[in-house]
């Protein structure tokens, strides 16, 4: 293997001659024309990134080649650590059939299996980190525990399990529904007091949920609610802050509405997904309690999108509301920049295929963040988010190797994300020269 790694002009090309698993060396250097950490705002050239196993060691100036070490060549690249998406759904996808009767078709079981594809989508893509933050009947908790055992390829998962919403909440799976119609799983995380909340997050931490997801907004793709409106009370929203950080869980709150907003961020929420009516006190309110703003701009543009062209493949009432709410979500992201709110990137992918998560990078910056800025969103600043920056998010010593690479500048294309080249993922290459790695057998 060595002596293949020697005799390569472009990237671990000699993988593409082995029909074995993809590339782990005990010791391995990558050569990194310039290198973008996740952290500093000022790429480096000509750097060697140092791995033992799945951690890096070390990251030197110039292009060295400790003994015993193999090579990787990327020195004509850009290397990035490895994508995170703090919202997405990662066992959900809209494939243009009628969603309600999805809902009543569909099990968790076809959810599941779906999902392994979508996962490998998603790591293919670049993305070695997600937040996903709601999924029914706990497929992302078992999802999450196949691709860490090894059974199946995929990201690195953060996950919540079911979302805690109120009864009639966006969350509430027989919202539009025939009353008749039951399932036994519905109600497993409705909360309509604060006993409840502090209930569903214990069942949740029990379950295997890394995170707790609330819904204290109603939302769009939801029937009948409104996203401007605040569903959950006060003392729901407290009762469950309190009992994820007394477990040490933090807490997303999906949030349409300025009331919904400010009063998650007062009581304590660790970040606000989509946060479309924020406004200049929202901002001031996030700031100071530190929260984090996850845009998810590209579910908006996406289901915008359906809403003018293709409205019957969306819930009813759910194309109004995307029409209403879509154009709201670059100007709040842009204020929210401007205000110097902490950003963290999030797609809500489900109705954007899986694997076309960096498509959002372009919606930041149209909303008006500089390239760096939006990439730092999607690295160090998602690894702060999820509480893990001791693990991913940047390119520095003790981190997992999960590093991606692309043939351009990101920062003079920022599309150039869309293209990833090169995907490696706790020390092991999953695509080389944009072909994949075969599996492991």
């Amino acid at each position: 293997m060595r002596a293949r790694w020697a005799v390569v002009a472009a990237i671990v090309s000699a993988l593409a001659l082995c029909e074995s698993s993809p590339a782990f060396a005990k010791d391995v250097v990558i050569h990194a024309g310039h290198l973008i950490d996740g952290v500093s705002k000022s790429p480096r050239a000509q750097v060697s990134i140092v791995i033992h196993d799945d951690r890096i060691t070390g990251v030197q100036d110039g292009f060295v080649t400790p003994a015993g070490a193999d090579v990787i060549d990327l020195s004509t690249a850009t290397v990035l650590p490895g994508l995170i998406d703090c919202h997405d759904h990662i066992t959900m996808q809209a494939d243009g059939g009628n969603t309600v009767a999805e809902s009543v078709t569909s099990t968790s079981l076809d959810d599941e299996l779906k999902a392994t594809l979508y996962a490998r989508r998603t790591l293919y893509a670049g993305f070695t980190s997600i937040r996903n933050v709601a999924a029914f009947g706990g497929t992302d908790i078992a999802l999450k525990r196949a691709i860490n055992k090894g059974f199946v390829v995929g990201p690195r998962m953060w996950v919540s399990g079911e979302a805690i919403s109120p009864t009639g909440g966006h969350g509430d799976l027989s919202d539009g529904l025939d009353p008749d119609l039951s399932h036994p799983h519905w109600g497993d995380a409705l909360v309509d007091s604060p006993a409840d909340g502090r209930k569903a997050v214990r069942l949740l931490r029990k379950n295997g949920a890394d995170l707790i997801k609330i819904m204290p907004s109603g939302g769009v793709l939801s029937i009948g609610d409104n996203p401007e409106e605040q569903l959950m009370d006060d003392d729901e929203i407290t009762a469950v802050v309190q009992a994820a950080h007394a477990l040490g869980m933090k807490v997303a709150a999906h949030a349409h509405g300025k009331k919904a907003i400010d009063s998650a961020v007062r009581l304590g929420v660790d970040s606000i997904e989509h946060g479309s009516y924020a406004d200049a006190q929202s901002y001031a309110l996030m700031k100071a309690h530190g929260t984090y703003l996850v845009p998810t701009l590209l579910v908006a543009a996406t289901v915008s999108e359906l809403a003018r062209t293709h409205p019957e493949q969306l819930p009813p009432s759910s194309a109004a509301k995307a029409l209403q709410v879509a154009p709201r979500t670059l100007q709040n992201l842009h204020g929210a920049y401007v205000a110097g709110v902490k950003i963290a990137f999030g797609t809500d992918m489900s109705f954007a295929p899986h694997g076309q998560n960096a498509r959002e990078f372009a919606l930041m910056v149209k909303a008006g963040m500089t390239p760096m800025d939006a990439i730092i969103a999607a690295t160090g600043s998602a690894a702060d988010l999820i509480g893990a920056t001791e693990n991913i998010g940047s390119v520095r010593a003790g981190r997992y190797a999960d590093i991606v690479a692309v043939s351009g500048d990101p920062l003079s294309d920022i599309t150039e994300l869309e293209r990833v080249k090169f995907v490696m993922k706790g020390g092991e290459v999953y695509k080389v020269n944009g072909e994949l790695v075969p599996p492991k057998p």
